[in-house]
This record gives C-alpha cells, sequence and structure tokens, in this order.
C-alpha cells in the first residue's frame, strides 16, 4: 500500500465518547488536568469576537472567520491529501506560526469531518504538554480549515542528529526519553497517537538546545475503555504488528517509539525490506537483529530497552511510565558518552534523505492526482459494495471492475488486493481500496513518474545530477553534500554518477510507506 505524500494520513477512524484510560502518576513535568476536559485554545477568544450574525461554518460549528484577516500566509511548508502547511504570521502580534490549511472540498465524506474535529479536540487537549506542539486555535472561512499551531523552524529529527560531530548513547537516550514522554504523556491524556515516526518530531529552533516537539496528530484518538482498535494506520516502518492483524490497542506507540530508538542506536529500521509486504511480513515475525554491527558496541542496558519496547506480543510490552524509569533512558542513568560508531550516523543520513527525496517526489505525484480520478476511484468502490456492507471480497472486485468495463488484468486486480488487505482476511473496507488505487494509480501511471522525474531533472538531460538534487532537496531545509552522494550512490545502480529515469522509476517502486 503506498503514499500520496507520505501516508501519514494513510486510513483515519471515526472514534466515539471518550473514556480516559488508567495511567501512572504523571512525572512532575507534566501539567494534570482532567483528561476528560479538552483545554480551551487562544482561538476561543477571537472566535468568540465574532458578530453573532456571522455565518456558521459547517466543518467546526463555529462562526466563521476570514483567517487572512488575522494571519498572513507565508511559505508552504508541506503538503497532504487534504491540505497544505504554511508559515503564517499573525498580524497583530507578528508572531510566526505553522498552519495547516485543509480543503472543505476534500472533506467528502462524514468520517473526513469527525476526523477533522477530533484532530482539533486533541490538538486543544495536548497543547502545553512536554514536548507537544502548542495550539493556537482553529478557524473556518468558507473554503477551508485552518489548524495553527506553534511554528517549529528547526527541521526534523535527524536533521539534528546527522549533524553531530560526536554522537553518543547518551545523546540517543536524551532524544528518545523526549520520544518515550510524549507516549506517557498521551496515554495518560487518554490519547492514542498512532503515527508516530521521525517526520512527526521537529525541532523548535535550528540550535543545540532546541526542544523536540511532536506535531501531527491527524491519525490520533481518544482511547475508549475496552475497545479494540482495528484500522489500518501508521507509516510502514514504524507499524507494530497487532495493527497488521487489526487487532490492537494503546501499546502500539511503545513499538513505533521502539523503532526510533533502534534506529537512533544503529541508523537503519530493525525491518527494512525491499518492498511494502516484505517489510510486513518482517513486522509480523518479529525478529530483531541486535547481533549485527553496530549492535555488538552498543551496551547491555540500551539493548534490553530495544528489546523490551520492540516485543512482540503487546500484553508483555513495556509501557511509556515504565520506559522512562528504565536504567538506560533515565536522565544521568546507564547511557555512555562514548561516540557510536560513524558508520551508524552514515546509515541515518542516507536513510533520511532518501525519505526526503520519496517525499519530494511523492508530493509531485499527489499534485498530479486530480479531484475527479480520486472522485472516480471512490465511485468506482460504491457500485462494486452491490450489498453496501462497506467491504469487497476478491470476487466483487474482479466481477465490479468486469461490469464497469475495465481493462485491468487479473494480475492487477490481485495487486490491488494484496496491497490493500493486510491482514489476509480476505476482503478490504473502502478506504483500503482507496489508498491501494491511489497508490497504483499513481506509481504506476507512466506520465505521473515521468513528471516527478522532470522536477528533478531541471536541464532535461535525461538524468538527474548531484547538483540538481541538492537544489530540489534542499528547497524547504538544508540537506548536505554527504546526504546528496549517498542517495546517488543507493539509486544508481549502473554506477555513472547520476541517477536515470529507470533507476528513479524502480527506487520510487521499492519499499513504499502505508
Amino acid at each position: 500500500m503506498g503514499n500520496c505524500l507520505q501516508r501519514t494520513h494513510a486510513i483515519h477512524v471515526t472514534s466515539g465518547s471518550f473514556k480516559p484510560s488508567a495511567g501512572p502518576p504523571p512525572p512532575s513535568s507534566f501539567t494534570k488536568r482532567d483528561a476528560t476536559q479538552p483545554k480551551p485554545t487562544t482561538s476561543s477568544t477571537s472566535l468568540s469576537k465574532t458578530p453573532s450574525s456571522a455565518q456558521m461554518g459547517s466543518i467546526l460549528q463555529k462562526p466563521m472567520v476570514d483567517v487572512k484577516s488575522l494571519f498572513t500566509l507565508e511559505r508552504e511548508l508541506g503538503r497532504g491529501q487534504f491540505g497544505i502547511t504554511y508559515q503564517c504570521i499573525e498580524k497583530a502580534t507578528k508572531h510566526k506560526y505553522a498552519c495547516k490549511s485543509v480543503s472543505k472540498s476534500k472533506l467528502v465524506r462524514r468520517t473526513d469531518i469527525e476526523d477533522l474535529r477530533r484532530e482539533v479536540l486533541i490538538l486543544q487537549h495536548l497543547s502545553g504538554q512536554p514536548n507537544i506542539v502548542e495550539f493556537k486555535g482553529a478557524y473556518e472561512d468558507e473554503h477551508s480549515v485552518h489548524l495553527v499551531m506553534e511554528l517549529c523552524s528547526g527541521g526534523e529529527l535527524f536533521d539534528r542528529i546527522i549533524k553531530e560531530k560526536s554522537y553518543s548513547e547518551k545523546k540517543a537516550a536524551a532524544i528518545c526519553r523526549d520520544i518515550v514522554m510524549v507516549v506517557h504523556v498521551c496515554h495518560f491524556m487518554g490519547v492514542m497517537h498512532r503515527d508516530l515516526k521521525p517526520e512527526n518530531f521537529l525541532l523548535t529552533r535550528d540550535d543545540d538546545n532546541s526542544d523536540l516537539k511532536a506535531t501531527d496528530f491527524g491519525l490520533s484518538v481518544f482511547i475508549e475503555e475496552g475497545k479494540v482498535y482495528k484500522d489500518l494506520v501508521g507509516s510502514a516502518y514504524y507499524v507494530a504488528p497487532e495493527v497488521l492483524q487489526r487487532n490492537y490497542g494503546k501499546e502500539i506507540d511503545v513499538w513505533s517509539a521502539g523503532v526510533i530508538l533502534y534506529i537512533l542506536l544503529c541508523g537503519s529500521p530493525p525491518f527494512w525490506e525491499d518492498t511494502e509486504k516484505g517489510i510486513f511480513d518482517a513486522i509480523l515475525r518479529g525478529e530483531v537483529d541486535l547481533q549485527s554491527p553496530p549492535w555488538p558496541s552498543i551496551s547491555a542496558s540500551a539493548k534490553n530497552l530495544v528489546s523490551k519496547m520492540l516485543t512482540k506480543d503487546p500484553t508483555k510490552r513495556i509501557t511509556a511510565a515504565q520506559a522512562l524509569e528504565h536504567p538506560w533512558l533515565r536522565k544521568d542513568g546507564q547511557a555512555s558518552d562514548k561516540p557510536l560508531d560513524s558508520a551508524v550516523l552514515i546509515r541515518m543520513r542516507q536513510f533520511a534523505a532518501m525519505n526526503k527525496l520519496k517525499k519530494v517526489a511523492l508530493k509531485v505525484i499527489a499534485e498530479n492526482l486530480s479531484d475527479e480520478e480520486i472522485k472516480g476511484l471512490k465511485q468506482m468502490f460504491r457500485n462494486m459494495d452491490t450489498d453496501n456492507s462497506g467491504t469487497i471480497t476478491y470476487d466483487e472486485l474482479k466481477a465490479g471492475l468486469t461490469r464497469l468495463g475495465s481493462r485491468i488484468s487479473e494480475a492487477e486486480i490481485r495487486q490491488i488486493m494484496d496491497a490493500a488487505d493486510v491482514d489476509k482476511n480476505g476482503t478490504i473496507d473502502y478506504n483500503e481500496f482507496i489508498i491501494a488505487t491511489m497508490h497504483r494509480h499513481g506509481l504506476e501511471k507512466e506520465e505521473n513518474l515521468l513528471k516527478a522525474f522532470q522536477y528533478f531533472d531541471t536541464d532535461g538531460s535525461g538524468y538527474i545530477t548531484s547538483d540538481e538534487l541538492k537544489k530540489a532537496l534542499s528547497q524547504n531545509e538544508a540537506i548536505d553534500d554527504a546526504a546528496i552522494t549517498e542517495i546517488i550512490e543507493d539509486v544508481d545502480t549502473d554506477k555513472d554518477g547520476r541517477i536515470n529515469y529507470e533507476e528513479f522509476v524502480e527506487m520510487m517502486r521499492k519499499g513504499n510507506h502505508m
């Protein structure tokens, strides 16, 4: 199953009434608040001053506000399935913020609207807690819903690490402690994140003392006591085995944090195969390699924590609260100051850079998928789901495509089923079908891949050079020459020092995110 822009949107689910889960007393730095009461945001003031005659917004169900009267939207910071994130400046204070603008035209289903409302509630609820992005407010106008929050201008998690001159277990422990604190706070506040990965942790500033903040809660849900979750969510490298088996709870966040810790210590993910199916199969086997280099040089205490966080059985997996008390993770604990093998940073730089290359390429592809194409895929599913069950079998998919006069081959139908039916129960639901077919539509369509290639190949030579690659990837954030060299070496199979179209296509179709 592939991704339009990193699949951070993956597949959403609507949560019912919120019942906070029981949890240990929070650390002293944790601001305790009644978990059943979402925290009011600063936006409530500006919204309450809106004239009562103002038109009510259909999404937020509050008076609509012209966000451009309050903020000046500047450069684009990122793009997803539903909207675009901009840097913005509040006109009254001149303070800089990030504004995620979600087009209302993309919210075509009731669950899309409920998902967005829930994201706003969760951001309000968690704002002010350690290592979680501050939420300014939510505003709705005629065309979009705008979520305004703290601007984190220091780049992604790996950006700081790969610049380190000396990187040690102690530094890895400090970073992991912040990440596990996010998991602990979320769980104590009755929230399951469901999409923890390095890209969702940003630095507030570009300096050594910058805070690390969790920024994306688009897949998060309020935890309901006794509920078993079955929705396929997350990103391929970081997804817990029980998510693939459609039977999970909040323990999945600890697993994802454990995957990040594994990368922090060795530079690459524990489950890294050439295809997404290969990644999923490896996750389901749950065999974590702690023997290959550089693991012999990693402390026993660090490996002990990794093992406990990546325990396949969620009932035996360490909790976030327990992890914070682990001797290796505690502040001034057992983590060593001794520099790690330089190969760790080299692998991490390569892994992070390749993710950025795919992110930019997928962004170009997503921009070339028209609303009409996506609507057509959605209508296709409805026509096949003749009993309105919300799921279709392989036979229904095949029969439905035949009725629609589609020329898609049986092998291609099987590819769609294999991509979507991760738990192999023989059926795929609405969201799985859309995600799988959107991915196939995007990465199999020749003109989309060609447009993505041409985005990098600015001189039209038929090759992507290191200079062209660096220029494209450094438009929004800095990337060093070593990372560019490593991308070229990894993708350039004929070893001529540049990337041709065939090599680019092969790279795009390997190991895509969920």
